[in-house]
């Protein structure tokens, strides 16, 4: 067993990051002891449950991280994950300066917090494309507690090679569309054979994720660009199409109707470099 101490440049809020990923019920979250343990692969495919404690404050955030393997891969992880490397304070000083400034006050040092695994992040956007919110996180729950892994009472996403090797009617079975299962099962049997490699993504620009991932069935640019922002943590991504972030510009600029995309791009405008912090502001907004 070891445990590591870090520190993080503030401000860096982690009972608002506890406090959204409780939303998810496979999130092994523990509000009171201001901690979450965090299922993770080893690169030979062990399974890896870390636990991350907070012991600081928004203003001197500190935590304890603990695990029993691989003590730097994992602290590297769960380094990028909670992305504790990248400063908010640049974020919050473009954003006092626009039209969101008294959101981003409200909701100062909440980060942009990574899926665990960037196939995680896939699977999640295919099983909630076109779902509300509830019961696309019970599906999911079905899907992981059906084909996935639990360790230490902590469940763990499935491997591609184990969805890879389904029929389509063994997700039919939890409620999946026909469509649904077709994506999700098609999509993890390129991985699997090697078709697509989710581990040259990181090096890879926005643009050319974009039109590597949009030429797959199942997967259209409300994917992409959430998998660019919760599975890679790129900075600028505001995706128009999203009923979500629809309801909140329509809240937050006290509109009368749904926005529309023109609308959405100009009040946006000023958002940039960091719309996808913008996006997660407006999200908690209404959550």
């Amino acid at each position: 067993m070891w445990e590591e101490t870090v520190s993080v440049t503030p401000p860096y809020h982690f009972d608002k990051v506890l406090e959204r990923l409780s939303l998810d019920p496979l999130n092994a979250v523990d509000l009171t002891a201001r901690s979450i343990k965090v299922p993770l692969r080893t690169r030979d495919g062990k399974l890896s449950v870390i636990t991350v404690q907070a012991k600081g404050t928004a203003i001197d955030p500190v935590f304890l991280v603990s695990g029993e393997t691989d003590r730097e891969e994992m602290i590297e992880r769960i380094k990028h994950i909670f992305q504790w490397e990248q400063p908010l304070q640049p974020v919050l000083d473009h954003f006092s300066k626009t039209n969101l400034s008294a959101l981003f006050e409200e909701h100062a040092g909440t980060p942009l917090v990574l899926e665990y695994d960037v196939y995680n992040c896939l699977m999640k956007c295919i099983i909630h494309q076109q779902l509300n919110l509830s019961f696309a996180f019970t599906l999911t729950e079905r899907f992981v507690h059906a084909f996935g892994e639990q360790k230490d009472g902590v469940w763990c996403y499935p491997e591609p090679k184990t969805i890879a090797a389904l029929e389509y009617q063994d997700l039919r079975e939890l409620q999946f569309s026909m469509r649904k299962a077709e994506y999700a099962i098609d999509l993890s049997r390129m991985i699997a054979d090697g078709a697509l490699n989710l581990a040259e993504l990181p090096q890879l620009s926005d643009e050319d994720i974009m039109k590597k991932l949009i030429t797959i069935r199942g997967i259209g640019p409300w994917t992409v660009q959430n998998v660019l922002m919760f599975g890679l943590g790129r900075p600028n991504l505001f995706p128009l199409a999203d009923i979500g972030l629809q309801n909140a510009v329509k809240r937050r600029f006290a509109l009368e109707d749904k926005p529309s995309k023109d609308l959405m791009l100009q009040v946006s405008r000023e958002w940039a470099p960091y719309l996808s912090y913008a996006s997660l502001y407006l999200w908690r907004s209404i959550e």
